[in-house]
C-alpha cells in the first residue's frame, strides 16, 4: 500500500522548530483517504498508526527534509521502515526542475482555488493560528497541506504515464 507524505513546520531542522502538520494520503486499494495530524497530535505512535499497512512512502524533497525532520522531531524514523521514493529527484531525471508548485504548473496540475502559497506562508499561517487562535488560518494551512499530498499522487501518475517511470 502506498502513502503520500508532506509536513509543515515552524522552520528548518534545529533549534526550537517543530512540525505543525503531518499530511498523509493513503492509497488503499479502491479507497483514498487523507489524514492530517496537527500540533500536539504529531507523535510517533500517531504517525505509525496512520501508516499501518503502508509499504511505500512518496514525498517531494522528503529524503532531505520531511523524513529527516520527523526522525528528529517527534523522533520517528520512517526511512528505516518504509520504501521511499522522492518525487523531486525522479522529476529531475525527466527534466522537471524547481519546487513542487513550479512542477505542478508546468504539468497543468491544479490546486483548486487555493491562493499562491509556499512553505513560508505555511509558517505564517501556523503562527496566526497558534498565537491568535485564528481557525481560518489553520483551515487554509490544512487545505494547502492536503493539496500537497494529493498532488504528489497526481505527479506520480504523470511520471508513470508520460515518462514510463516505475517505482
Amino acid at each position: 500500500m502506498d502513502a503520500y507524505l508532506d509536513i509543515e513546520t515552524t522552520g528548518f531542522i534545529g533549534g526550537g522548530s517543530y512540525p505543525t502538520v503531518v499530511g498523509i494520503a493513503i492509497d488503499f486499494p479502491g479507497d483514498w483517504s487523507v489524514e492530517q495530524l496537527v500540533g500536539d497530535e504529531i507523535t510517533p505512535a500517531a504517525i505509525e498508526h496512520v501508516l499501518e499497512g503502508v509499504t511505500t512512502i512518496y514525498t517531494f524533497n522528503g529524503g532531505s527534509f520531511d523524513l529527516p525532520f520527523l526522525a528528529w522531531k517527534p523522533g520517528v524514523d520512517l526511512r528505516r521502515r518504509f520504501e521511499h521514493h522522492d518525487l523531486m529527484h525522479i522529476s529531475r531525471r525527466f527534466g522537471l526542475r524547481g519546487g513542487l508548485k513550479r512542477i505542478e504548473r508546468a504539468l497543468g496540475i491544479g490546486r483548486s482555488d487555493l491562493p499562491e502559497m509556499d512553505g513560508h506562508d505555511a509558517v505564517l499561517l501556523w503562527r496566526k493560528y497558534f498565537n491568535e487562535g485564528n481557525t481560518s488560518a489553520l483551515e487554509l494551512l490544512l487545505e494547502y497541506n492536503r493539496a500537497d499530498v494529493e498532488n504528489l499522487h497526481t505527479l506520480r501518475n504523470i511520471l508513470q504515464e508520460q515518462h514510463n517511470w516505475r517505482s
